[in-house]
């Protein structure tokens, strides 16, 4: 049962994570040969102020 965990920051609407999951899921179905009901997505949303990169958080840059 491939698992896969993907971090990313809130913000995309629903449309857009089912898109990702589906993609995710057909990636791993070709590559690994194990059938789509046995591949798990999980997707771990954060704000903006629960990440950065190099020390500074993402809620303080400028858009």
């Amino acid at each position: 049962m491939p698992l896969i965990h993907i971090d990313l920051i809130e913000g995309r609407n629903e449309d857009q994570l089912r898109g990702l999951v589906k993609d995710v899921t057909a990636a791993v179905v070709k590559n690994t040969g194990a059938p789509a009901e046995h591949v798990h997505v999980v997707l771990n949303e954060m704000s903006k102020n629960h990440y950065s990169v190099a020390g500074t958080l993402k809620s303080d840059e400028k858009q």
